[in-house]
């Protein structure tokens, strides 16, 4: 039987006003069936720190450290919490809700397009495995993070190696389409990490960084050969092909599409009212 023929888009680094208007334009132009299921890869120029579609920047965020070092910011359409992307492949799957490979709920078909980095991350030769909450506390904790950092606590099959979390993802479903992205840590700052959020006390922040080293890690902290960004992008597209069973076929914007791009990034996602709504 022949595969299903996705897109697939490596964009490289671009700013984060421009990430997350391709990851919007990707759904609408999936949604109006101009394109098929696609998958892409993206940098970020500059490291960015990106926050959920509801979280309160003034309440969470230290903005003076966010302009101190130098970074981007941007509000996500997605949910979930502050991520700091740097040093990480970043990755987001479009698909239609009514594909027959999709499960109805976003927790069952989470764990069915995370299988495509579960892969690849094995590809890497690191054994990682999905999370699953056992305890009712545990679930009780995903219902109500008190932390506003992402990489803080193993969501539903989020991935983890060695018991810590090696990669954080968000999902949003709008106009009938599935939109999943995520981030791949091949190294992390957690000293810049934690400056970027608020505390109620130094003490509490140096108890929530020491906290943090037990639940999440980069791939380079645990991997026995140093990974390159090159080499994770390779090992994440044979993963998604093999657990997704799907053939990728590298594709192009075309210049209406990324003028399309463009225009969107400067309208919503530069636009302080989106950033800073809520």
């Amino acid at each position: 039987m022949t595969k299903e023929t996705w897109r697939f888009i490596d964009s490289g680094n671009c700013s984060p006003s421009y990430n997350m208007a391709l990851d919007e334009a990707l759904l609408d132009w999936h949604s109006e069936g101009k394109i098929p299921p696609t998958i892409r890869f993206y940098g970020w120029d500059p490291a960015t720190l990106s926050v959920g579609y509801f979280q309160k920047v003034e309440k969470e965020i230290n903005m003076d450290a966010v302009k101190e070092h130098g970074l981007g910011f941007v509000r996500r359409p997605t949910g979930g919490r502050g991520v700091l992307h740097d040093k990480e492949l970043t990755y987001s799957v479009i698909v239609s809700e009514e594909h027959p490979e999709m499960p109805k709920t976003v927790t069952e078909a989470y764990r069915v397009i995370s299988e495509g980095i579960l892969k690849g991350f094995q590809g890497l030769g690191l054994e990682a495995y999905f999370a699953v909450p056992r305890t009712a506390e545990e679930r009780e904790g995903l219902k109500n993070p008190r932390s506003a950092v992402c990489f803080d606590a193993p969501s539903w099959y989020e991935l983890v190696v060695e018991g810590r979390k090696v990669a954080g993802s968000a999902q949003t479903r709008q106009k009938g389409v599935i939109l999943q992205h995520g981030s791949i840590l091949l190294d992390l700052d957690e000293d810049m990490l934690f400056s970027l959020f608020k505390y109620p006390s130094e003490r509490v922040k140096e108890r929530m960084q020491k906290a943090f080293k037990n639940k999440a890690v980069a791939m380079n902290e645990i991997s026995s050969k140093r990974i390159t960004m090159d080499m994770a992008k390779e090992a994440f597209k044979k993963g998604f092909e093999d657990g997704l069973d799907i053939h990728l076929e590298p594709y192009e914007l075309s210049e209406e599409e990324t003028q399309y791009v463009e225009q969107l990034a400067k309208t919503r996602y530069e636009s302080d009212e989106w950033n800073f709504k809520r």
